[in-house]
């Protein structure tokens, strides 16, 4: 079972020709909108792959709506909190080459306090899975925790912090980075990730792939990508770690989990939306990725 502590955002989505320069005014072609943020994009992905996943999170009054929806998509919502703080929410340009640019508003998902993940993880069970991200608060607090209990936990560090990396991953088995967060990462501690005290690292490149580094094993693996037409890229990111921690969690192996994640995330990419267009197994089983 996956624990994901995450946020829950209403995602409003522009569609443009271009992304916007600095100062420009552009009008968008159309406009959408549904349910994202990192953590609840993550949690249908996971839900989708095949697994069970409890969300750790909270929204505002605004936001039964988008609880409402992660139970009809199958995460488990009990601690979910409805708080006075309104729902966060993202506003986000997507250009007609797939490319995006995002604002965030956090609102009630840095309202999650210890007193929240506390009560969730005291129900989970040795190895269970524990997922983070950046968009909640509280990291510090719920990775000791969780390796108390003997969960495994996996941390996608996005919105990248490399000082909140560099506080919880003495206890993280799963690394999940992008190259730019990667590169960074490696200049903030001065270190190679070879040399990081986590086991597995997993650097997904885009258009190129990605990269598994097993510092357990002392071992690398590169995985091309799949060739498809990008229409959006906004959540692919969330798919691949959604997908990936639920095919660890269903005990495949890194190898099959990766090809799953990135099978995932490359028909995510050929669609709008976020959350509510991530492609389950069936889905992916039936698409011709050759």
């Amino acid at each position: 079972m996956i624990w994901n502590l995450g946020s829950i955002n209403a995602d409003n989505l522009y569609y443009l020709r271009h992304l916007p320069k600095p100062g420009e005014t552009i009008a968008a072609e159309d406009f959408r909108q549904g349910l994202g943020g990192k953590g609840a994009n993550m949690s249908v992905a996971a839900a989708r792959a095949g697994t069970r996943v409890m969300h750790i999170g909270a929204v505002g009054p605004d936001g039964k709506w988008a609880v409402e929806r992660l139970l009809e998509y199958g995460v488990e919502t009990q601690h979910i909190h409805m708080i006075r703080t309104p729902t966060g929410h993202a506003n986000i340009c997507v250009a007609e080459d797939g490319e995006n640019s995002i604002v965030l508003f956090a609102g009630a998902n840095h309202e999650v306090n210890d007193r929240i993940i506390g009560a969730a993880l005291s129900e989970a069970s040795p190895g269970d899975f524990l997922l983070m991200q950046n968009e909640t608060l509280g990291q510090e607090f719920a990775a000791p925790t969780a390796k108390t209990l003997g969960m495994r936990i996996a941390y996608a560090a996005a919105p990248f912090e490399a000082d909140v990396v560099a506080d919880v991953m003495a206890h993280v088995d799963l690394l999940i980075l992008n190259k730019g967060e990667a590169a960074e990462l490696e200049r903030a501690l001065g270190q190679s990730l070879e040399d990081l005290p986590i086991d597995d690292i997993v650097v997904t490149l885009g258009a190129d792939g990605c990269k598994w580094v097993s510092n357990k094993d002392k071992s690398q693996k590169n995985f091309p990508a799949y060739p498809v037409v990008a229409v959006d890229t906004t959540g692919a990111g969330d798919t691949f770690t959604g997908y990936l921690v639920a095919a660890l969690d269903r005990r495949l192996s890194m190898t099959d989990a990766i090809t799953l994640a990135m099978q995932a995330a490359a028909l995510m990419v050929t669609r709008q939306g976020t959350a509510d267009v991530i492609p389950d197994l069936k889905e992916i089983q039936d698409y011709d990725f050759d």
